[in-house]
């Protein structure tokens, strides 16, 4: 996929990625508890998991250990330094027929599942998957907001989350691309209590709201361009120590670009990728920190 077939993502990358500063990515401890409100898991629904593994494991330089599902079944834990940083499944038939395409979804960490879940509706969202019992591991529950793009909730128990970050192939940030973004930060503001932070420094104006969980800056919220094919979606950035050599590492594995490694001034160097079974993702290396 050429970058050329998704010019909005380039009109959009030098606003959508201001919100990054090398502040966010001081070196962090191993994560050992997710505030409520905080992107806390990541899991790729994958075509082929085996190529997956495969793919992400030589990007990255993730291991992985296996958790039977069923027969024949695993659900794949991608560690780095022996500590998780994502999941992986193959996508389910009925996924398949109602066309979901192989992707990652983002879960959001929450002090009740069930009481958060009953005010999806009543704030504009739709309950896709009400609250489960993920054996004792959790409890989760789909969730899209009213402007369309879908994410999780996971109430923590034996499985807090990701455990590291801060470190090469490690999760570091999430854009959502929104239709209304004034909508969907209202929607997000009211659910899990996010402050959002507009850009106010960009002439011309990009509207991009930083999205600030307590103390922590986590994400931002863009408006999708009018013309825009692409449906709105949260992106998914990992960090990476240098853009360009992981993006042609991505390219000799078989991946393709939305966006070829770009540099974005005072922030750092990004690009956004298709993996071999067409499930999107950033990369990102931030700008050397002032001294």
């Amino acid at each position: 996929m050429d970058a050329v077939e998704a010019p909005e993502i380039i009109r959009s990358a030098p606003f959508a990625f201001r919100g990054f500063h090398a502040l966010y990515f001081l070196p962090m401890p191993n994560i050992e508890k997710h505030q409520p409100g905080s992107f806390c898991w990541i899991e790729l629904a994958t075509s082929d998991q085996s190529a997956a593994k495969n793919f992400y494991g030589t990007l990255f330089g993730w291991s992985f250990r296996e958790s039977r599902m069923g027969p024949g079944d695993f659900y794949t834990i991608f560690q780095r330094q022996e500590r998780d940083v994502a999941a992986g499944y193959t996508l389910r038939e009925e996924e398949r027929k109602q066309g979901i395409p192989s992707h990652w979804m983002l879960y959001i960490a929450v002090e009740s599942a069930d009481a958060t879940a009953q005010r999806v509706e009543p704030l504009g969202g739709k309950l896709l998957v009400p609250p489960f019992d993920v054996a004792s591991y959790g409890k989760m529950a789909v969730v899209q907001d009213p402007t369309g793009p879908v994410i999780s909730i996971w109430e923590p128990r034996e499985n807090r989350g990701t455990g590291i970050a801060g470190v090469g192939g490690t999760f570091c940030w999430a854009d959502l691309s929104s239709p209304d973004p004034i909508r969907a930060a209202k929607f997000y503001r009211e659910l899990f209590g996010w402050k959002m932070k507009t850009d106010n420094d960009d002439d011309p104006a990009s509207g991009y709201q930083h999205i600030q969980n307590g103390e922590q800056f986590i994400g931002g919220i863009l408006p999708a361009p009018k013309d825009s094919k692409i449906p709105p979606h949260w992106l998914s950035y990992f960090l990476v120590t240098n853009c360009d050599l992981s993006a042609a590492k991505a390219k000799e594995l078989g991946a393709g670009f939305l966006l070829p490694p770009t540099t974005v001034p005072n922030v750092g160097r990004m690009a956004v990728v298709v993996d071999p079974q067409q499930a999107v993702f950033a990369l990102f290396q931030p700008a050397p920190r002032e001294q």
